[in-house]
């Protein structure tokens, strides 16, 4: 079965960091371009940033300079750590696969994705 997991979120003060996994089965990453996108309450789901199939990254301008994506195709997962967390980081965090393996922050172009993982930045 081809799917993709997402780990890590939580709740965190402002300023805090955390660390979301997104974990592969039924398929190997390796010539895959991966995406993390965020959907807030009330609002469109929106891409954060994502890794090429050749370890180039991409980023939103509201996440540049504090969010770091990385990829370990031995382990099959993608990883996005984000530091000086916001409230307005605040939403549910997905990560999808791009099968052609190009840069993107375009939803259609992502045809598997996670379940989501809740992430909360608050006092």
């Amino acid at each position: 079965q081809v799917q993709l997991v997402e780990s890590g979120g939580g709740l965190v003060q402002p300023g805090g960091s955390l660390r979301l996994s997104c974990a592969a089965s039924g398929f190997t990453l390796d010539y895959y371009a991966i995406g993390w996108f965020r959907q807030a309450p009330g609002k469109e789901r929106e891409g954060v940033s994502c890794i090429t199939s050749d370890g180039s990254t991409y980023y939103a301008d509201s996440v540049k300079g504090r969010f770091t994506i990385s990829r370990d195709n031995a382990k099959n997962t993608v990883s996005l750590q984000m530091n000086s967390l916001k409230p307005e980081d605040t939403a549910v965090y997905y990560c999808a696969s791009n099968p052609w393996g190009f840069a993107t922050m375009t939803r259609a172009e992502y045809d598997c994705w996670g379940q989501g993982t809740q992430v909360t930045v608050s006092s």
